[in-house]
C-alpha cells in the first residue's frame, strides 16, 4: 500500500512521465481523472493527499469532500477554477504555477500585437487571392513613440513590457497592486485606470480573473479608448465583457481586437468576432511550446512534492497559513 495517494482530477498532457519522476520515489499512488463534474472529483479525490488539477471545477463541495488533503495545485495561473474561500475554510493550501511560461505568453502577445497593428492576416489573405498591393490596408500605423498600455503589471506584463520597448513603443502600466519601484525598474510609467484606457494606442490586458476584475473592460471602459486603438488580451477571457466588445468592434469605437482567451471556450461557430477581419482570435495556446510544456508538469509535480514533505510551497494563492 502506497504511502501517499494524488489525485489528477484531469490534464491534457501527452503523458505523466515528468510527475512520476518526481512523485513515486516518495511513495506516490498517481490516480488519473478526466473529471468534468464535482461528483467525479468527489468519487477521485476524497482520500487523496493531495490534488493536481488543470481545467475541472473545483467546487466548494467537492473541496469538503477532501479528508485528507494537504493541498490543490493547479497546473497554470489562473485559479478561478478552484472555490478559493471553501479552500481557507478547510485549511487547505492553493498553489499556483505562475513561472512556466512568462516568456511564451510575453512573444505571443508581440505576436498578436504586430499581426493586428500590421495586419498580417488580411495581407496575407489578400495575397493568396491574387491581390499585390505594397501599401495594403490601409491605414497601418507605425509603432515608435506610439503608448502601450498594460492593464496589470506582474511577471508577464513586465516581460512584455521589455519586449515593446525594443520597438520603440512608450509603455504605461495600471496595476494598484505592484509597488511603484517596479515600475520604475522596468522604465514604464505608472498610470491611473482612466488614463490608461484614453490615452493608450494599444491595450494589453494582463489581469487575473477575480470579481473585482471580472468585465473590467466593458462598454464604459470602451467608450473611453480612442477609436485608433487596439486591444489585446492573453490573460482571462472574463475580464472583456464579449457582448460589450463585440458592440465596440461593430461601431468602431476601437479598431481592432486580438484575443487568445475567451469568456467561453471554444468560441462559438456563430459568434462575430470570428467574422471580423480587425478581430484575430488563438486557440487559448499563449502559454504553450514544448519547453513550456515540461516546466508546466515538472513544476507542479515540485509543488505536491514540498506539500508532501511538509516544506512550503513556492507559491500559495489563498490566505491559508503554511
Amino acid at each position: 500500500m502506497s504511502k501517499y495517494k494524488v489525485a489528477i482530477t484531469d490534464c491534457r498532457f501527452p503523458n505523466i512521465d515528468l510527475e512520476r519522476q518526481v512523485l513515486e520515489p516518495l511513495d506516490c499512488e498517481i490516480r488519473i481523472g478526466q473529471c468534468e463534474t464535482e461528483n467525479e472529483i468527489l468519487d477521485l479525490c476524497e482520500d487523496a493527499d493531495a490534488v493536481l488539477t488543470q481545467w475541472a471545477p473545483v467546487t466548494a463541495r467537492a473541496i469538503k469532500g477532501m479528508n485528507r488533503c494537504k493541498g490543490i495545485v493547479r497546473y497554470g495561473i489562473g485559479v478561478d477554477n478552484v472555490d478559493l474561500e471553501a479552500a481557507n475554510q478547510c485549511s487547505i493550501p492553493v498553489v499556483n504555477i505562475p513561472d512556466y511560461a512568462i516568456d511564451e505568453v510575453a512573444d505571443h502577445t508581440l505576436a498578436l500585437l504586430l499581426s493586428l497593428v500590421r495586419k498580417i492576416p488580411q495581407i496575407a489573405s489578400q495575397v493568396r487571392s491574387g491581390v499585390w498591393d505594397i501599401a495594403p490596408c490601409r491605414p497601418i500605423i507605425g509603432l515608435q513613440n506610439k503608448q502601450l498600455g498594460l492593464a496589470g503589471f506582474g511577471n508577464i506584463a513586465r516581460a512584455v513590457a521589455k519586449r515593446a520597448q525594443a520597438f520603440g513603443l512608450r509603455v504605461t502600466a495600471y496595476d494598484p497592486n505592484v509597488d511603484e519601484e517596479q515600475f520604475r525598474i522596468a522604465g514604464v510609467e505608472q498610470t491611473n485606470w482612466t488614463a490608461l484606457l484614453q490615452n493608450s494606442d494599444i491595450l494589453c490586458a494582463h489581469l487575473p480573473l477575480s470579481q473585482q476584475t471580472r468585465h473590467m473592460l466593458d462598454k464604459a471602459a470602451f467608450a473611453r479608448m480612442k477609436p485608433t486603438s487596439y486591444l489585446i488580451n492573453t490573460s482571462r477571457g472574463g475580464v472583456i465583457d464579449t457582448e460589450a466588445l463585440i458592440e465596440a468592434l461593430q461601431n468602431r469605437e476601437i479598431a481592432g481586437a486580438a484575443l487568445d482567451v475567451l469568456e467561453h471556450e471554444p468560441i462559438s461557430k456563430s459568434s462575430p468576432l470570428l467574422s471580423m477581419e480587425q478581430c484575430i482570435i488563438t486557440s487559448h495556446c499563449a502559454w504553450y511550446s514544448e519547453d513550456s510544456l515540461q516546466r508546466l508538469q515538472l513544476y507542479a509535480a515540485l509543488e505536491i512534492k514540498r506539500l508532501l514533505t511538509g516544506e512550503r510551497p513556492k507559491h500559495i494563492v489563498n490566505s491559508v497559513q503554511f
